[in-house]
């Protein structure tokens, strides 16, 4: 694994209307691979155009992670991204999408 890759986020997009599926995902995810998850933000936090919970998880468990969220998302967006240290980078030209592609609000990262 490039050393340069300190970890991974996912973020699992939802709303009002699939909020109760997110969080079964999140929480699964959280009891079955070795993820961290954090809050259930029910608005845009960051860059992000919708409500979203991330699972952060390292390097070494990314084949798993990655795997496990293709086959489980139920029909939810996943938005992946690598944590190398440069947040534009990162969200930008590091990202994985599962489902749907919202533009991210990157402006908040421009130097």
């Amino acid at each position: 694994m490039n050393k340069d890759i300190h970890g991974f986020h996912a973020h699992v997009y939802y709303d009002a209307d699939t909020i109760d599926i997110a969080r079964e995902v999140c929480e699964a995810a959280r009891n079955q691979l070795p993820v961290e998850m954090g809050r259930m933000h029910e608005k845009p936090v960051g860059p992000h155009p919708a409500w979203s919970c991330q699972l952060a998880f390292a390097p070494e468990a990314f084949a798993d992670v990655v795997t496990w969220l293709a086959m489980n998302r139920r029909g939810l967006t996943v938005f992946t991204h690598l944590e190398t240290g440069d947040e534009l980078v990162d969200h930008r030209d590091h990202a994985i999408w599962m489902g749907s592609m919202p533009a991210l609000k990157l402006d908040m990262f421009e130097k």
